[in-house]
């Protein structure tokens, strides 16, 4: 299924948050959105899961306006993972991914023999199985994060949408991460800030820079050392990865390579 924003703009009090952003995820595509803090992606992300009406501009879903969809049609196709991790509930560890099934349920029907599987191999895959009893009051923040994107997968959507899903996992946990949505086959709009894993996980980025997009394209394409200076404000050298290729940034913090492949 398709995701594209469309000449979305955001003005809040005043101030221009997102300008004119035109981004296409293709179906089974990983997209990701890169930039600074303050940059734009977190509204721009909220937009696209409907936490916020754009000033101006179409979020498209499978061809369809996301805004004229219902919210139950659009919770099954769409799943969120957001920075805010909501767990303050003394709710079990399978209880919270259970909620992923709510888009598919009616009322308060019961959970049938087919949803609790689909909630026990979301758990399996996050790793989070054996602590379905636990209440998510005494996890860890990593822990807490593999809980909420359980929840995620099994809500079964075709549309994944993840505000830095990297935050608090440790390297493992990050890197099985985004292996699992590299390798999921659904769609995939993501922001990170650890480029070098954006450049691995991602098909394209989009790179926005005080609510604009300055740049978009293959991971090798944006990553380029000017790039880099100019949006993020750093120097860095970009090398290929010595088994995949993918461009991969090196930083100093004691000195300042030189720009001259950029």
């Amino acid at each position: 299924m398709e995701l594209r924003m469309d000449g979305i703009s955001v003005s809040l009090s005043g101030r221009d948050l997102v300008r004119d952003l035109s981004l296409n995820v293709g179906s089974g595509q990983v997209v990701g959105l890169i930039g600074p803090n303050g940059s734009g992606k977190t509204t721009a992300l909220r937009c696209a899961y409907r936490a916020l009406r754009p000033t101006a501009g179409t979020v498209w879903l499978g061809g369809e306006d996301l805004a004229a969809l219902s919210l139950r049609h659009s919770a099954q196709s769409v799943a969120v993972l957001t920075q805010e991790d909501g767990t303050d509930l003394d709710f079990t560890v399978e209880e919270i991914v259970a909620l992923g099934r709510t888009p598919h349920l009616r009322g308060n029907q019961a959970l049938s023999a087919r949803e609790r599987e689909v909630c026990r191999h979301a758990m399996e895959r996050l790793e989070v199985l054996h602590l379905a009893g636990r209440s998510v009051l005494t996890l860890s923040g990593g822990e807490r994060r593999r809980v909420l994107a359980a929840r995620m997968l099994a809500q079964e959507a075709r549309v994944l949408i993840l505000d830095e899903p990297t935050n608090h996992l440790d390297v493992r946990h990050q890197l099985d991460l985004l292996s699992l949505l590299r390798g999921s086959g659904l769609t995939v709009l993501v922001t990170l800030h650890d480029l070098n894993l954006a450049a691995a996980a991602c098909d394209r980025l989009g790179v926005l820079s005080r609510g604009e997009l300055v740049a978009s394209g293959t991971p090798a394409e944006v990553l380029t050392p000017r790039l880099i200076r100019e949006v993020f404000g750093v120097t860095a050298s970009v090398v290929p990865h010595p088994l995949t290729g993918d461009p991969q940034l090196l930083y100093s913090l004691s000195g300042s390579p030189s720009l001259e492949n950029g």
